[in-house]
């Protein structure tokens, strides 16, 4: 992505961005994208325990800019105003992802996420907030039988039924977002990445399938996997910060091209290392999960109901992608190309020994 004509661009190359969860997976891609389009006063809030060394390989390669590395926690009101002062575009990417708890997922995406819009809210100098959640919010039961997965799908109304603490943080991360930009007039844009891949992320989603018990249970079978390859992700989130027109708009993004759950397992077997999985076909998966969440509801929980069927519907249920209201409103393309994109993938992770 490269571009030096700001003149459609919402802000200036020298106004203040703020760039959250800065040293994450995405976050280093987001900066060289901006400093990439001539961008040179980003702001990087990270966790004081962050690394921060791809940042400051970037600050030696554009000597031109100013990139500070703020340390700072999102759950801090006072950490959040220091780092919101001024700033004319905030891209917020932290989230709490290993959470397993409902209340600890809240805290680290939601709470903290009230914290940075109350901070914008008191600076008078936003143009956007760009906020990052998932293709975790939607319900894919109430989709149009035959329709893809876009924008205008159905958002959970129950996210707890799903037993996941992260969709459910991220459903209400986007309602505050929304609740922040109607009552202060903050303009904001959503973003819905699929599953983000490259090289530094795990090996297998669980759309795919589970390793249980030294087998491979291969559940996707001929669904299409929503990947999205890390920097054509950082392409997107950057563009929603600054193109024009969009504002209060939500984009899912997903790469072109994708596999089937069958093909990406056909091709990590053959690229990375090979394993013994069985597939499972969808009825039985279904019925698995059904049984699952129904001896849970019996047990009061003793078996917590991480299987059910709102996850069966938006994890295994064939289920097609658009990202065409990306492209449309916003000129983003893909510049990795999904088979390039899974080769680096496949190489990384035979290079550095990571496994599913």
């Amino acid at each position: 992505m490269q571009s030096t004509d700001h003149r459609n661009f919402i802000i200036a190359p020298d106004d203040p961005i703020l760039i959250t969860g800065a040293t994450g997976f995405i976050g280093p891609r987001v900066v060289a994208g901006l400093l990439a389009l001539g961008f040179r006063n980003l702001r990087c809030m990270a966790r004081r325990s962050g690394r921060s060394g791809r940042l400051e390989e970037l600050a030696q390669s554009y000597p031109d800019a100013r990139i500070t590395i703020v340390p700072g926690n999102l759950q801090s009101r006072e950490d959040c105003v220091l780092a919101a002062r001024d700033a004319a575009l905030v891209l917020h990417l932290a989230a709490g992802r290993g959470e397993k708890s409902f209340p600890d997922a809240f805290l680290n995406s939601v709470v903290t996420t009230r914290n940075l819009l109350e901070a914008c809210a008191g600076q008078g100098t936003l143009r956007r907030f760009v906020n990052v959640s998932s293709f975790t919010v939607y319900d894919p039961k109430l989709k149009s039988w035959g329709k893809p997965l876009d924008e205008s799908c159905p958002i959970e109304t129950h996210p707890e039924l799903r037993g996941e603490a992260y969709g459910f943080a991220k459903v209400r991360q986007d309602e505050i977002v929304a609740e922040y930009g109607e009552k202060f007039h903050l303009p904001y844009v959503i973003v819905r990445p699929g599953y983000v891949f490259g090289p530094g992320n795990q090996g297998i989603t669980g759309r795919v399938g589970l390793g249980t018990f030294g087998i491979f249970l291969h559940l996707g079978g001929s669904n299409r996997i929503p990947f999205t390859y890390v920097e054509n992700c950082a392409d997107a989130i950057v563009l929603a910060g600054l193109v024009p027109g969009i504002d209060g708009e939500s984009f899912n993004v997903v790469d072109d091209n994708l596999p089937s759950s069958r093909q990406f397992l056909r091709l990590y077997k053959k690229n990375v290392r090979r394993f013994p999985s069985v597939y499972v076909p969808h009825a039985v998966s279904y019925a698995l999960c059904y049984l699952w969440e129904r001896y849970s509801s019996w047990s009061q929980e003793q078996l917590p109901p991480v299987f059910n069927r709102k996850k069966w519907y938006s994890y295994w249920k064939r289920t097609g992608y658009s990202n065409q209201k990306l492209k449309t409103r916003t000129g983003w393309m893909p510049r990795v190309p999904m088979r390039e994109g899974l080769r680096m993938f496949f190489e990384s992770l035979k290079n550095g020994g990571q496994r599913a």
